[in-house]
């Protein structure tokens, strides 16, 4: 199997670095390396199962045996140029010479060389010259509108014989020969014919696809399209003016001011909601995006691609970036042309002079023009986004004011039906931040603003970015006037100093004690950056009496045991990874580590965490620490403890993973914030 891979990666190595001077080439030529088994000049296809439709395969493609979604199989042909020999193996011979018309009946192209008798083009193709002809298959016109086809064909002289001359250049031109972006003027009136070349190594002229291409000729070349082209003579712009069926859009780009962009040269696609598309938008957000020329100049732009993309050069999904700056990804599924992963587009491949057309009908609107309350539809803080409707806070949220939403995710509480009560409103409301944030300009220590005056601190960690307890869970959205940051948990800002959670806990009573005895209550009240592990009454009874009684005696050693349960910067739970350390008032370090969800501190599981003090945090745990016992390495084993205090009971309370719910609980109750109002 390994030999397998290697061989396999080299063929792809030995395609990429050929020769080949184009996409196509290079694709060829991978065909080529994957059909030679089989014989000289044999090619392999990928075709489309119930389909025949065929692609020369590329790495990416032989792997995915896959082409828009639908499952391929391996077909062996000629390669361009070359035919079979009976007895012989593979396709050895090359195609003997003749004239563009009897070449066409040699590549399959009957319908063409048929109509090229009617129309009397037979004659030109048959004589002196040099030209190339993009012919249609015999199933491109099959596939024309009946009444289009008639027309062409009951006049022959005119209609039928014009649009053979369209499909034809007077020069030769191989495949190699037709580069990306080149406008060829057209044996009919000198109107261009428009070839791009896309890096998947298909080639098309006005968006129709070389299906067999450099078929050589004596007067020329002939390569078969699987669409009959028609001369295009309108941009952009233009085409939208004359259709009624984007009459909106018409008002829209002339309200934004684009029609200049779109009447100029260039090579743009431009997906165009149709009437339809507009009214399946809700009148308000409508209105007001129509309303707002920046807005709106953002949701058309993000409408446009700064490039053709022709339907049938799509084998795949591929993200491209729009005038708007974001991406689209332009995909396929079986025959429908896709975007971002919808098969909206109800009319595909309008060429015009400057781009190509794809209807669609439904718009798509972009971060950058909508409300907040718009960027939450649909996402995973749907929850969040009822409760600050339910509160009240609706105005934030569809204003033009600018602000920050700090959102915390569906997850984060327990009961979905959550209603409103008054400390529910408070703390919704410490979710609103003032202006419009992005978090990639956030720094350690900054401190922001809520709309009702709370300071929130921004913690920046290796594996983390948290405001206060809540990390930001997802790439943060920018709307037309707020942001929207997806957090993991509720926000629980900071109430009283470190001494304060303490004293509001019951289940702290002994350190708060032990503290005071330490001397330690200044700093504990004073400003700072602390994290503390606050070991619970549990965790002191769990030692032997004796011991206790003895360290509560001692305030110097009281103060170096303590003291090791106080980190020097401040880490919520969200920082913690797999291996974090942090170093304490007295001794080494402490080591954390995250697992399944439970943070542990030198191996000890943190019961609660996460609360929030205006000089810290504080961790509740079930044990008093201790010093990890020292690592040892082979030659040179050493024991070392820089703490004064001796071995503790072994006790642990049962492991309590911190919950997203208790978390809520407590920020309802908020332990702090009663230990205040009680001092006042």
């Amino acid at each position: 199997m390994k030999h397998l891979l290697l061989f396999t990666l080299a063929l792809c190595i030995v395609a990429l670095i050929s020769a080949a001077k184009s996409p196509y080439q290079q694709v060829l030529q991978h065909s080529r390396i994957r059909g030679r088994q089989h014989g000289p000049n044999v090619c392999a296809m990928q075709k489309i199962q119930g389909t025949n439709k065929k692609y020369f395969t590329n790495c990416k493609q032989w792997y995915h045996r896959k082409v828009c979604g639908k499952p391929t199989v391996i077909t062996y042909e000629c390669c361009p140029g070359y035919e079979k020999v009976p007895g012989e193996k593979g396709c050895p011979a090359a195609l003997p010479l003749s004239n563009i018309y009897n070449t066409l009946g040699v590549v399959g192209a009957t319908t063409t060389k048929m109509y090229s008798e009617r129309a009397g083009l037979q004659p030109e193709i048959e004589g002196p010259g040099s030209y190339t002809m993009f012919a249609p298959s015999n199933e491109a016109w099959a596939a024309l509108p009946n009444e289009i086809l008639d027309a062409l064909v009951s006049n022959v002289n005119i209609e039928l014989l014009n649009a053979l001359h369209y499909h034809m250049v007077n020069k030769r031109l191989t495949s190699e020969d037709l580069k990306h972006g080149m406008a060829i003027p057209s044996m009919y009136q000198d109107f261009d014919v428009h070839i791009h070349h896309y890096p998947n190594g298909i080639v098309t002229v006005n968006c129709a696809r070389l299906v067999k291409t450099d078929q050589h000729a004596t007067n020329g070349m002939v390569h078969v399209v699987d669409k009959v082209i028609t001369a295009i003579t309108n941009n952009i712009h233009q085409t939208i003016e004359i259709d009624e069926t984007l009459d909106t859009l018409r008002t829209a780009v002339a309200a934004a001011g684009l029609t200049t962009l779109l009447e100029k040269d260039g090579h743009f696609t431009v997906f165009a909601p149709t009437n339809e598309a507009f009214e399946k938008i809700p009148p308000e957000t409508l209105n007001r995006i129509l309303g707002d020329p920046v807005a709106l100049k953002d949701l058309l732009n993000y409408h446009i691609l700064n490039s053709i993309q022709c339907s049938e050069a799509i084998m795949a999904g591929t993200p491209m970036e729009t005038l708007q700056g974001t991406v689209l990804e332009v995909g396929c599924e079986g025959g429908e042309m896709t975007l971002n992963g919808k098969a909206i587009i109800s009319s595909k491949d309008h060429l015009g002079t400057n781009g190509v057309i794809h209807y669609i009908d439904e718009l798509l609107i972009p971060d950058s023009a909508k409300t907040l309350f718009e960027l939450a539809q649909g996402s995973t803080v749907t929850t969040a986004i009822r409760l600050f409707a339910d509160a009240g806070l609706n105005s934030y949220l569809t204003g033009s004011d600018a602000f920050t939403l700090i959102a915390p995710q569906n997850d984060a509480f327990p009961d979905a039906s959550v209603s409103i009560t008054p400390a529910l409103r408070k703390v919704l409301k410490k979710h609103i931040v003032k202006g419009q944030l992005s978090s990639k300009h956030l720094y350690h220590g900054q401190q922001l603003e809520t709309v009702d005056g709370q300071k929130l601190r921004v913690f920046v960690y290796r594996n983390a970015l948290c405001i206060e307890n809540a990390c930001i869970a997802a790439h943060d959205k920018k709307g037309r006037y707020g942001s929207l940051f997806n957090v993991d948990k509720v926000l629980t800002p900071p109430v009283g100093t470190v001494m304060d959670v303490l004293k509001g806990d019951n289940r702290f009573s002994t350190l708060v004690g032990a503290i005071q005895r330490a001397g330690l209550t200044e700093m504990m009240n004073g400003a700072g950056t602390l994290t503390v592990f606050a070991p619970t009454n549990e965790a002191f009874r769990a030692m032997p009496q004796g011991e206790l009684n003895k360290l509560m005696e001692n305030p110097r050693q009281l103060a170096n045991v303590l003291k090791y349960h106080i980190g020097q910067e401040i880490l919520v739970s969200g920082g913690v990874g797999s291996h974090t350390r942090i170093q304490p008032l007295q001794g080494e370090r402490l080591e954390l580590s995250m697992k399944n969800y439970t943070v542990y501190v030198n191996k000890v599981p943190v019961n609660e965490a996460d609360m929030m003090a205006t000089n810290g945090v504080v961790h509740a745990v079930g044990s008093v620490i201790q010093p990890l016992p020292a690592k040892t390495s082979g030659d040179d084993p050493s024991v070392s403890s820089q703490h004064d205090f001796r071995q503790a009971s072994a006790f642990r309370s049962p492991e309590v993973v911190m919950r997203n719910e208790d978390l809520f609980q407590k920020v309802v109750r908020s332990h702090s914030s009663r230990q205040l109002n009680r001092a006042k």
